[in-house]
């Protein structure tokens, strides 16, 4: 069987971000990170690619030694098995090794790629059809003083970017002097998103929102760790909400949206366990109005390219924006594709995840079964 999984590879190289240093809430700030990549050979000689890249060890509960940790102790049970039936990858992976989706999102990556390749049709053929050719792309700004954010976000107009995630989450009138002085440098087209990460304790966010409330063009994300301070915050604005870090899974994003907490969701691919689970979200928010934002913890080319077809694959009027993190970061293993252009980022057509790999960039494999 030419599907058959013949050989498992785990590789790691580093990503720079490409504005020096990305600086969110709670005093977490990185420079670079560790990116893993998982390549899956079949038996008839084809490889499937997935990357996956937390972002630090302190923003979600993963990091790039887990996940390598992790994928040490699953490669070997994936060895005979079908890619194209990716249920079973999944089953298998959960009989190993309970938990740790971000790390089998990786394996779930590569048999996407792998089993778009074999059939000869582009990964977002396998997550319901292409519904556009290319997505609306947004930037995160990292946490600073307004005028440094300020002008982040005036390079990135000048770039065609119109959707900016500002990072705040700390002294509620220092956040919002941020937020205004973006707004105040954005025009009627932008849209802008005020990211929390989870930073800020309850009394803050309350008095972060009243400060915001009224304000034109702007949305709240995750203001507080925990869901449940998420919904008191909610209660207490008309500010749209997104959810990103507390939403994991469907039980969560239907308790979501039965509270009625969130106008859209940030849907992380690794964070949830690769394309396959997030697939399953992506099509419960279109069915019950929640916008999405699609992209990952953090990423290269094979990040963004599996963001660029669950994302064109999403029906559009259910899509806010997806991020394509190659443009954040330095290496690039895949020739710097997809690339964006004009605040866009296109869906590859090809095969797969429709990129080419160049395997001298990743180096020597840390591990390999097979």
């Amino acid at each position: 069987m030419k599907s058959r999984i013949e050989r498992a590879e785990v590789y790691s190289y580093k990503l720079r971000y490409a504005h020096g240093a990305y600086t969110m809430s709670l005093g977490r700030e990185v420079k670079v990170l560790e990116s893993t990549v998982v390549v899956l050979r079949s038996v008839g000689g084809v490889a499937g690619y997935g990357e996956v890249c937390p972002l630090g060890p302190t923003y979600l509960p993963a990091y790039a030694g887990g996940a390598q940790s992790a994928l040490r102790m699953l490669v070997g049970c994936l060895l005979g098995l079908d890619a194209t039936n990716i249920s079973q990858v999944h089953a298998v992976m959960d009989a190993a090794l309970a938990g740790h989706g971000y790390a089998k999102s990786a394996v779930d990556i590569a048999a996407f790629d792998l089993f778009g390749k074999l059939a000869g049709v582009p990964v977002s053929q396998l997550l319901g059809g292409c519904a556009v050719p290319s997505v609306p792309l947004y930037v995160a700004v990292p946490l600073g003083t307004p005028e440094e954010m300020v002008g982040f976000v005036r390079r990135q107009l000048e770039m065609g970017l119109h959707r900016f995630q500002l990072k705040v989450g700390s002294a509620p009138a220092t956040d919002a002097a941020r937020v205004r002085a973006v707004l105040e440098a954005t025009g009627d087209d932008d849209v802008v998103v005020a990211d929390a990460n989870g930073g800020w304790r309850l009394a803050d966010a309350v008095e972060a929102v009243a400060l915001l409330e009224g304000l034109p063009r702007l949305r709240v994300e995750q203001p507080c760790a925990t869901y449940e301070e998420c919904l008191q915050v909610r209660r207490r604005t008309s500010l749209p909400m997104v959810l990103d870090e507390v939403i994991v899974g469907p039980q969560s994003l239907l308790r979501a949206a039965g509270d009625g907490v969130a106008e859209g969701v940030n849907l992380k691919v690794s964070r949830v366990g690769g394309l396959s689970k997030a697939r399953l979200l992506r099509d419960i928010c279109a069915e019950v109005g929640i916008s999405l934002t699609i992209e990952d913890t953090w990423g290269g080319d094979l990040c963004s390219a599996a963001v660029a077809h669950l994302a064109g694959s999403t029906p559009s009027r259910a899509l806010y924006a997806a991020s394509f993190m190659n443009d954040w970061t330095l290496e690039h293993v895949a020739g710097y594709q997809p690339r964006s252009v004009g605040g866009y980022g296109p869906v590859p057509d090809a095969p797969g995840l429709g990129v080419e790999v160049d395997e001298a960039q990743l180096g020597a494999p840390l591990f390999v079964a097979g």
